[in-house]
């Protein structure tokens, strides 16, 4: 929930994510199918808040958390719902834009939502005041890293890493992403998996991979040196109108 990125590979798009929380944090559930709001969602469950950071559905979506917005906030708890619980809400309606656009969002912490639906790709933020929502070229690549955590400087260093994978990696695997993800670039501060002396380190990476008939999901959890994969496969309809 505090590094996201998106690669776009042909007709495969890349979605990758690094959760990285404090170690008293509890580890999260390893990631499940569930119905929610009658939809049929993959995540791995928070087991604090009950919420995700990351979550695909059968319908070819997905949607990503990272905390904060455009800046660093001062947290002002208690809040009235988690953010995990929140990106729930948005891929679980059955219009996951309409839905962010109308939800109540008074007293929720600050949030940046990665969200990608079969041919588009946005961006959807909440500062603490007021809703943004940005539709972004699907063919791009893109990497988002949190506010909360990484200063400006971090963020643009972080990118010009990213672009230069992109420019010397030819067809990008989604193992070459992972990869990229699992580097800490000798940096455990600011590198993409960080182990901080104030107890935030990085626990897992997770990625999902859609092509026109399927999500291919894959969960690493760092301190527990295991691996979670499944496939989601569309139902017939939604393949026979892609």
């Amino acid at each position: 929930m505090c590094t996201v990125s998106f690669v776009s590979a042909g007709n495969k798009k890349i979605i990758t994510s690094n959760r990285d929380e404090n170690i008293q944090r509890p580890t999260a559930a390893a990631p499940m199918a569930e119905i929610v709001n009658g939809q049929k969602l993959i995540f791995p469950k928070d087991a604090k808040a009950g919420g995700t950071w990351f979550a695909a559905s059968e319908r070819g979506v997905v949607s990503v958390l990272l905390n904060g917005a455009f800046v660093k906030h001062v947290p002002a708890p208690p809040y009235r719902k988690s953010r995990g619980l929140i990106l729930l809400d948005i891929i679980a309606a059955e219009y996951p834009l309409t839905s962010f656009a109308g939800i109540d969002l008074q007293n929720i912490e600050p949030f940046t939502v990665v969200h990608y639906m079969p041919g588009q790709l946005f961006e959807l933020r909440w500062d603490g005041n007021k809703k943004y929502e940005r539709e972004l070229d699907v063919s791009g690549n893109y990497i988002w890293s949190s506010a909360t955590l990484y200063n400006e400087d971090v963020i643009a260093f972080r990118k010009d890493l990213f672009d230069r994978f992109i420019e010397t990696t030819a067809a990008p695997l989604p193992d070459d992403v992972h990869r990229f993800h699992a580097h800490n670039n000798n940096d455990e501060e600011n590198g993409f998996v960080i182990n901080r002396s104030t107890g935030l380190k990085t626990f897992s990476i997770t990625q999902a991979v859609t092509t026109p008939d399927k999500i291919n999901f894959k969960h690493s959890d760092l301190l527990q040196d295991k691996t979670f994969e499944e496939t989601i496969q569309f139902p017939h309809s939604l393949i026979s109108q892609s």
